[in-house]
């Protein structure tokens, strides 16, 4: 049994009491403005609470661990991953052994071994079920992650499960302070925790699906219209993008679109909320305006001079363009949603916003899994490495080859992975131009694919409804409500995903 006086949990800069004497404060007082804050957590229902600050959205349908190191008698939260629960339960012992064996190595070769974890499963009530049910219901996945964590001599201090509003610890059994009807989640925002996470600054953003429903496509009656826009103006640029003089008349509209485009987004008056946000941005996009620059950024050398749009006042009209156009990838076009997604990606990712980076990138990866920049991005932004080097090179402007930005993201990628140069990379060899924005070294120069053609919808997990996505290469994945679901992991803390294969 859990001893609860002694359950690391978290506090907004990491310090947790290992063994807090009884009469211990739970807020650690400072003497002066430069100390560290701290706060001391002891309870599950302390823990539970600390889970949204500790990955800066409320999980949904989750499995997360949370690594624990040992700083000074105090623990210390480290990496923290997520993935999203199978729905299958023979699936169960893969996704727990892909989570822990990730968030050990990724620890590991930043050099710090996690000591302990705590277990969090999150996941709402199906139809019929109550929260207690859904407690037993996940009580074998809870084992097996104990098992893999005990395997690696990983103690698993503390497993909960959140369910419809309640928490259960599977670690104790304690009438007096874990019931078996479970206890009531705090109203959010009231406790200790809250009120420390405030005075850091730390913001939770709501869920995932609230983050990713501003980046789906649209099914509504305006998606028929954008559909038959798209049609229309593939019927000519199409053509004009797969000749050699076209495509560079195409570049240079497409690019004066998004400038222009950019400039009414940054001049509209401010709305209030984000749904609110996006509609006017909606409302100010046309559909043969949207079309256009959606088949324009198929072209990767034009989609690598859109990346340059990353940083100062550019930024954020850039990626409200962007989530407006992964809104017009509809119908069978969605696979187009790589380009604009993975622009998304990577200017929240230049912006700071590594939740925002990840999720666009891993629902680029959901709409074409071969798109080398979002998976070079997405490999990046998971193992915390600094994005500044492609922000220079796209600086210098560096257009002179096809890809360059894909090419900038990889090296990058291999050097930080090599703690320096890369020294016996094969070098890269002449490639196409890749509506995927790949590189297609087996594929004949002669070959144009400097746009894709609308093929018929296949199921793509990650532009799915909420809760439904695709996890991407470098990450943590593992099949969610029927699809792979993205492994999230904080690259500042430690923690890194392993690669996994897809099926």
């Amino acid at each position: 049994m859990t001893n609860h006086s002694e359950t690391p949990g978290s506090s907004e800069n990491g310090d947790i009491s290992q063994a807090a004497p009884p009469d211990r404060a739970h807020r650690t007082p400072h003497a002066g403005p430069g100390d560290e804050h701290q706060v001391t957590l002891r309870t599950p229902a302390e823990l539970a609470d600390a889970l949204p600050y500790l990955l800066g959205y409320r999980p949904e349908d989750s499995i997360v661990l949370a690594a624990l190191r040992d700083r000074d008698g105090r623990g210390r939260f480290g990496g923290r991953a997520r993935l999203g629960i199978p729905a299958s339960p023979d699936d169960w012992a893969g996704a727990a052994g892909q989570l822990v064996h990730g968030l050990v190595t990724g620890s590991e070769r930043r050099g710090v071994r996690p000591e302990q974890m705590v277990a969090y499963l999150c996941q709402e009530p199906g139809r019929g079920e109550t929260g207690r049910d859904v407690m037993e219901r996940l009580r074998p996945l809870a084992q097996k992650l104990r098992v893999e964590c005990g395997a690696l001599d990983i103690p698993v201090v503390e497993a909960l499960c959140i369910s419809d509003g309640r928490f259960w610890s599977y670690c104790c059994d304690a009438e007096a302070c874990c019931p078996a009807e479970g206890l009531p989640m705090g109203p959010p925002g009231t406790s200790v925790l809250a009120a420390a996470a405030t005075y850091a600054g730390i913001q939770v953003r709501g869920s995932l699906s609230e983050l990713r429903v501003r980046m789906l496509p649209r099914e509504d009656a305006v998606a028929v219209e954008q559909a038959a826009a798209l049609d229309a103006t593939a019927a000519t640029l199409v053509s004009r993008i797969l000749d050699a003089d076209g495509r560079a008349e195409v570049a240079e509209e497409t690019l004066e679109s998004a400038e222009r485009i950019m400039r009414r987004l940054a001049e509209a008056p401010c709305v209030s909320g984000v749904p609110a946000e996006d509609l006017r941005d909606d409302r100010l996009l046309g559909h043969d305006e949207a079309a256009a620059l959606i088949l324009g950024l198929q072209d990767r050398t034009t989609r690598d001079r859109a990346a340059a749009w990353m940083e100062g006042d550019e930024a954020a009209p850039a990626l409200r363009l962007w989530r407006a156009l992964a809104r017009r990838c509809v119908g069978p076009y969605g696979e187009h949603a790589a380009a604009p997604l993975t622009l998304a990606g990577w200017v929240a990712w230049s912006a700071g916003d590594e939740l925002e980076a990840r999720e666009a990138l891993a629902m680029a990866l959901g709409a074409d899994p071969d798109y080398l920049f979002a998976r070079l991005l997405h490999q990046a932004c998971n193992e915390g490495l600094d994005p500044e080097s492609i922000r220079r090179c796209l600086r210098e402007g560096r257009e002179g080859g096809e890809g360059a930005a894909d090419a900038t993201a990889e090296a990058t990628a291999d050097d930080d992975a090599h703690d320096g140069p890369s020294t016996g990379r094969e070098p890269v060899r002449p490639s196409t131009v890749s509506a995927s924005g790949d590189r297609r070294r087996t594929r004949s120069p002669a070959t144009p694919r400097a746009v894709r053609r609308p093929r018929g919808r296949r199921p793509q997990a990650g532009r799915g409804r909420a809760g439904q996505s695709t996890g991407a290469k470098g990450v943590a994945s593992a099949p969610e409500t029927g699809r792979r679901g993205p492994g999230d992991v904080d690259g500042s803390h430690e923690s890194a995903a392993s690669p996994t294969s897809h099926a």
